[in-house]
């Protein structure tokens, strides 16, 4: 029977001497820094430890900062049946990729299957779950299971968490008292809150100004969708990405919910030739979950995504399908 609570899942780790954990496609920082930072909290235990997600390749060029011991290895490599295995800030199987066959092995072989995760939308696919989507990042449940075991914070744990905790509340724009209070705490461990800021949200190629000038000149303002509070949206597409990482990418869809007049903000990004991942932000009043559900995806209330194939003028048009009739936060 499935377990979700902070005492199981930290027991299950107290008891592990190899675990592999893996983050989402595409990871983010607060995916990375979660596991990394979970990952050397058992290493500093004696237990062997991975890190690996199923694409791209490489760590994205801004985070590879927050692996100061090498615990990233190659998708190829990992085990093919783990003992234990870890998910982090990872909605869903699909989200895992091809690596969520992994899950599918280590169960079947009667194996345990930890998902760690602030997400709504989860699907609850492992064998052992800690979920809260009240957290403002999955960072926030790893350090409650640093506490739980216990392992005490040094710097480099400390560094990754803080690096999730940033991004997730979009720089602490959406923090709440306790949100300061963690961050006070990793900074007190060790962190460099202005250099972890600079090279994860300040720091860009100058590639990235010449593909917001164009994705941000395609923007279109939409008053009366999304319920009579208004859409803006924009397309990236594959040939504005030239020089630029998914990564900075990202970045785009934050900029365009500063919208005044827009409720809700959404970019399309081209991943493939006809394949595109969106990407939703509301400012305080659409469940833009709700709508990513509805085209397959979900994610929080206030900031969700989704998967589509064919032309953007089709999934925009659906977008404001699922848009008309907004769930109020």
């Amino acid at each position: 029977m499935p377990h979700d609570d902070l005492a199981a899942a930290a027991e299950l780790l107290r008891a592990a001497d190899d675990v592999t954990l893996l983050a989402h496609v595409n990871p983010d920082a607060d995916a990375l820094g979660s596991a990394l930072a979970l990952g050397m909290a058992l290493r500093r235990r004696g237990a062997a430890s991975r890190v690996s997600f199923a694409w791209p390749d490489e760590i994205p060029e801004t985070l590879r900062g927050l692996d100061q011991e090498g615990l990233v290895v190659p998708a190829g490599e990992l085990p093919a049946v783990p003992r234990l295995l870890v998910a982090l800030d990872t909605g869903s199987l699909t989200r895992l990729g091809p690596l969520g066959e992994r899950v599918r092995a280590t169960i079947a072989a009667g194996g345990s299957v930890l998902v760690v995760d602030h997400h709504a939308s989860n699907t609850r696919f492992g064998t052992h779950h800690l979920i809260d989507d009240r957290a403002e990042a999955t960072a926030v449940l790893v350090l409650r299971l640093l506490d739980e075991i216990p392992v005490a914070l040094d710097a480099p744990i400390a560094r990754c968490l803080y690096a999730g905790l940033m991004m997730d509340t979009s720089q602490f724009r959406r923090a709440r008292p306790a949100t300061h209070h963690m961050a006070a705490r990793l900074i007190e461990a060790g962190v460099d809150a202005e250099a972890v800021a600079r090279e994860l949200a300040d720091c860009h190629p100058f590639a990235w100004f010449r593909m917001l000038a164009a994705v941000l000149d395609r923007a279109r303002l939409e008053p009366d969708a999304a319920g009579g509070l208004g859409l803006v949206h924009t397309v990236v597409r594959l040939s504005d990405m030239d020089g630029v990482g998914l990564e900075e990418v990202e970045s785009v869809v934050d900029l365009l919910r500063t919208t005044k007049e827009a409720e809700v903000a959404a970019v399309l990004k081209e991943t493939a030739p006809g394949r595109w991942s969106g990407s939703l932000r509301a400012v305080a009043k659409v469940d833009v979950c709700a709508a990513a559900t509805r085209l397959g995806g979900g994610g929080h209330r206030l900031a969700a995504g989704f998967t589509a194939e064919g032309e953007a003028d089709e999934i925009l048009a659906a977008l404001r399908a699922a848009l008309a009739q907004p769930v109020m936060i």
